[in-house]
């Protein structure tokens, strides 16, 4: 797999043993917390509350020690587990008070950035630039919470060293953090110790999400936005580093003082385009992965239609974990996200809504509150596709059969970058280097729809190939991405998926499922899929030679299980 220095979401080595997820219950399940509300006065006294919404778990420290930051009222330095200092930053909520508790909402920052403040989040969270719909401090408070913000590890003025969300460091400090909560004299309690909290925030504040609900059971509801659930397939897909995102992420963190792995990553991973075994473990190692499993807090997936760094494969992933697990779990996709919208985006404050909602529903157990259906997905027109569960099982898939061809393995072919002027999108000047367009020189694919069908999941492409290629430490591979042609060329997604080949003179196969989509066709609609010997989007492979392509099929995977929206 390749090596990742830059910007992502990365955690540290773990030096302390992985702490084991202990039992927890929410004693709730998909239809809401109905009946907190009667446990309030009991948590407020600190008397023994209903099993169904205790938790096994209290603080993680007998004495937190904080200290006030002089000349800002709402910061202190929360001294952490191993003796790092946290900055966080404490908005109670207008109403709150010793006999009027409110539920607290932790917001962590995207990567590199510091702990939100009314003066940097614009009161619409504007500290992460990837996330749509995000709530500020404002909107949180006016709703009736208390809000936390705090630099993690590594950034903004907290000590420590960056280990990408790390369950045993920046894990342990959050828990640090709802100690610190459970003595506040605002926060409403479920049982000493054991605050009634929440989770917002996108990116490297959508993941820390994930790792902290996998291993402390007092939270009681997330909203993560493009979090991942593998550092592995996000950022080294296919064992290929993806380079595009690396600079970038790599030049936003290198002020701080980082572990090594991330700086390893980068310098190895675009030089040769990949990093070696023990890299990727460590990488693995950072989770959330199977502490997915152990999440009981009711979760609202929000994730990106065009995420090119944490793609939506890894929304399904984190969706289909907490299903298995039993744990109350919703998924809404929007246009946006880590990467730029080219096409309609639908009802910008859709996000914002489903927000509020989830937590009004799950931590102040408003059953007027609606959370909205399980599945929530928005295609290329905007329009919104929505159902009860993600699909299990595929309809019949649309599929297109080509005799290939041969393509010379240049720098001449290649996917990208597009040209952005007039997108709106805040990200759009900054991710167009490295996002996928179409190629005037590839192997082609084409596909007309013999009927409409909406295409959600992962596209199949089966090929059969030989070819050759000069000695080098790079890896053997194209790229495979799919155009839609009735738009002028918008590849599905602004997705591309590294094919690994073996470049040996003899016939292969290879059967490879690219990145997950979401997109509509009417019946005769043409799209086509390209093969191509390299993108900005991923480090530059081993050129040289040529490849040739005998037989090709391509399957799209479709659905009958989502419907439009009604309100479409």
């Amino acid at each position: 797999m390749n090596k990742l220095r830059a910007r992502s979401w990365i955690g540290a080595a773990s030096m302390a043993p992985l702490l084991v997820a202990l039992a927890c219950s929410s004693g709730d399940d998909s239809s809401g917390g109905a009946g907190r509300g009667a446990d309030d006065a009991a948590a407020a006294s600190g008397d023994e509350l209903p099993a169904s919404r205790t938790c096994d778990q209290g603080a993680t420290q007998d004495r937190v020690e904080a200290a006030a930051v002089a000349g800002t009222p709402n910061d202190l330095t929360i001294t952490s587990f191993d003796g790092t200092r946290i900055r966080a930053h404490w908005f109670p909520a207008p109403t709150a008070s010793t006999g009027d508790r409110a539920p607290t909402v932790l917001m962590g920052p995207g990567w590199s950035l510091p702990g939100a403040t009314p003066a940097t989040d614009g009161g619409d969270g504007g500290t992460n630039p990837v996330s749509s719909g995000a709530l500020g401090i404002g909107t949180l408070n006016e709703a009736g919470y208390n809000v936390v913000t705090w630099d993690p590890r590594g950034f903004g003025a907290s000590t420590g060293t960056v280990t990408v969300n790390d369950p045993d460091h920046e894990g342990r400090d959050v828990q640090v953090l709802l100690d610190w909560v459970a003595t506040q004299p605002e926060a409403r309690l479920d049982t000493q110790g054991d605050p009634r909290a929440g989770m917002v925030g996108a990116s490297y504040g959508g993941g820390i999400q994930l790792t902290v609900a996998g291993i402390d059971c007092r939270v009681d509801a997330l909203v993560p936005n493009v979090a991942w659930h593998s550092l592995e397939t996000s950022l080294f897909r296919n064992e290929t580093v993806k380079a595009g995102w690396a600079r970038l992420l790599d030049t936003a963190a290198s002020g701080a003082d980082r572990d090594p792995h991330l700086v390893e990553a980068v310098d190895t991973g675009l030089t040769t385009g990949v990093v070696d075994d023990e890299t990727i473990e460590w990488f693995r190692d950072r989770g959330p992965g199977d502490l997915v499993d152990q999440i009981t807090a009711p979760t609202l997936l929000v994730h990106g239609t065009v995420d090119t760094l944490f793609t939506p494969g890894e929304a399904v992933a984190n969706f289909t974990a907490l299903r298995s697990a039993g744990a109350p779990v919703a998924m809404l996709w929007y246009c946006g996200g880590h990467g730029t919208c080219l096409t309609d985006p639908g009802d910008p404050a859709l996000v914002t809504e489903r927000t509020l909602a989830w937590l009004d529903h799950y931590l102040v157990d408003d059953p007027e509150a609606d959370t909205g259906p399980v599945v929530d997905i928005v295609d290329q027109d905007g329009r919104r596709w929505v159902g009860d569960d993600f699909p299990h099982e595929a309809g019949d898939p649309l599929t297109a059969h080509g005799d290939g061809g041969r393509l010379a393995l240049t720098a001449d072919s290649v996917a990208g970058p597009i040209n952005p002027a007039g997108s709106d999108d805040m990200l759009a000047g900054l991710v167009a280097g490295f996002t996928p367009g179409r190629a005037d020189r590839a192997v082609e694919t084409t596909l007309e729809a013999d009927h409409d069908a909406l295409i959600l999941g992962a596209p199949r492409v089966t090929l059969t190939y030989s070819g050759t290629t000069p000695d080098g430490p790079e890896p053997t591979r194209v790229f495979a991405q799919i155009v839609d042609d009735q738009s002028g060329g918008y590849v599905f997604g602004n997705q591309i998926t590294p094919v690994p080949l073996t470049l040996d003179g003899d016939e292969h196969t290879a059967h490879v499922d690219l990145e997950v989509v979401a997109h509509h066709l009417v019946q005769g609609a043409r799209v086509t899929l390209q093969l191509v010997a390299t993108t900005p989007a991923y480090a530059t492979p081993r050129l040289g030679g040529e490849l040739t392509v005998t037989d090709v099929t391509l399957a799209l995977p479709t659905t009958d299980d989502l419907s439009p929206a009604s309100d479409d």
